[in-house]
């Protein structure tokens, strides 16, 4: 009756179905069918024996129950499942019986059954990656000149625009989605080389055969089977565990920017989303705590299934296993992570007004650099630094801004007009290159959309 409650949190409904048990068990089958169907065209099996083989790989046709116990007494899901296969194609064609699983090991149908769940979440991340890639171009665009505080160790320290801090996430986000377009080459790849690797039960007909089921199937053939090489798998991890780190760092700014005291930006709203089960005044960022989870999570899978990556001999004992589970948690926790990210992206609520109440909480310390650098070309930059440093430190001790502290400073004034000087101590003139990042990462954003399409 009940999933694990907590799927739709940390993940959603489109890669939760990618990798649920039935997708899980239909995708062997899937593998199944094709090795029967290109078994066939090679004259490995008789072509008579493919619709009957075919028309039982229905997870509808397997018992569960029976699968689960199975694969506990035969150590993989591959084992029992084809007994089932072969009981439901006997009951309908006992000679077709003969056939099934013909050539094949378990791995190979674990293996590529993997493979093609990872070419259905892909499909899903490539989307969901695109929409985020465009709300942050948009984001980046629309903000270009916000003014905003830049922090550095949790500290205020120079200015910065908001559309900087979406043209960083953008930038990350393009490079990702090069990543995952790299990533189909390498890992969509048939896995088919029979108990030791060599396909020998298959004679003249092997590579023909590792063809046919190939292209069948739609995937890749590699060189040779890659039962204990585990690197494309790894490299997946890896390219779950980045994507998730991402999107975990643009959870936390946003989460940090969303605390009361800053009130800089806030999640999208809506009815039920945020609240507090006690306290009703409460908007909670829950979008960035499904995503934080995930990515406080998502690295120690991602080293489970490196760990993994050291086998034995032709096939592995205990690596490859400890792929099972760790592989689809990722990524649903990358799905999810990445889904909640692109719905808080083009929804975000902006506070211009507190922006800039941040951005002048230090009554213009932030710009001493600024005003430093400036008397620095007169009196040197050290007698700049020390002036400005104990100008600041009066500006604290006295509650005055640092412009009226600066004002008073003869040597200031001698250098600097008041005019000049409320120049420099204003933020939206010291993001030096700021505009022309986001401009950069704006760029990189349609280069790389003119060339997927």
């Amino acid at each position: 009756m009940f999933g694990r409650l907590t799927d739709l949190i940390c993940g959603n409904e489109a890669a939760n179905a990618v990798w649920s048990p039935r997708a899980t068990v239909q995708a062997m089958l899937d593998v199944e069918a094709a090795l029967a169907r290109a078994s066939a065209q090679t004259g490995v099996i008789p072509a008579s024996a493919v619709d009957a083989i075919v028309a039982a790989c229905d997870a509808d046709n397997i018992d569960a129950a029976a699968l689960m116990a199975g694969a506990a007494a035969g150590g993989n899901l591959a084992i029992p499942l084809v007994k089932q296969l072969t009981a439901v194609v006997k009951a309908r064609d006992a000679e077709a019986a003969k056939y099934v699983h013909w050539g094949a090991t378990s791995q190979d149908v674990i293996d590529t059954g993997v493979v093609l769940q990872l070419r259905a979440a892909l499909d899903l991340l490539d989307a969901d990656l695109q929409t985020l890639a465009h709300a942050l171009a948009d984001q980046a665009d629309k903000h270009r000149a916000t003014p905003m505080i830049g922090r550095t160790w949790l500290q205020q320290a120079l200015p910065i625009t908001l559309g900087l801090k979406f043209a960083q996430w953008l930038d990350a986000v393009t490079r990702h989605r090069a990543r995952l377009a790299d990533l189909r080459e390498r890992a969509l790849v048939l896995q088919f080389g029979g108990a030791a690797g060599t396909l020998a039960s298959l004679r003249d007909e092997a590579l023909p055969t590792a063809r046919a089921l190939a292209d069948d199937l739609r995937l890749a053939l590699p060189a040779l089977p890659w039962h204990t090489q585990r690197d494309r798998i790894a490299e997946a991890a890896s390219f779950l565990g980045m994507l998730t780190g991402t999107l975990g760092k643009i959870a936390r700014d946003i989460s940090l920017m969303m605390q009361t005291e800053l009130g800089e930006v806030a999640e999208p709203s809506a009815a039920g989303k945020g609240g507090s089960s006690t306290m009703p005044h409460k908007r909670n960022p829950v979008g960035c705590a499904a995503v934080l989870t995930a990515a406080t999570r998502a690295p120690n899978l991602v080293a489970t299934i490196f760990a993994g990556m050291v086998q034995e001999h032709e096939r592995a004992l205990g690596g490859w296993q400890a792929e099972w589970e760790a592989f689809p948690d990722l990524a649903r926790l990358t799905a999810g992570a990445l889904a909640n990210v692109k719905d808080i992206v083009p929804g975000l609520e902006v506070n211009v007004g507190r922006l800039s109440a941040n951005l002048n909480a230090t009554n213009g310390l932030v710009l001493g650099e600024a005003v430093m650098l400036a008397l620095g070309d007169a009196i040197g930059r050290l007698d700049a630094h020390k002036l400005v440093e104990g100008a600041s430190k009066a500006a604290v001790a006295s509650g005055q801004s640092l412009f009226n502290v600066l004002s008073a400073n003869k040597t200031v004034s001698a250098h600097l007009s008041p005019e000049r000087l409320e120049q420099l101590l204003d933020p939206a003139n010291y993001v030096g290159q700021a505009q022309a990042f986001v401009d950069a990462a704006l760029t990189q954003h349609r280069k790389y959309q003119d060339t997927e399409h």
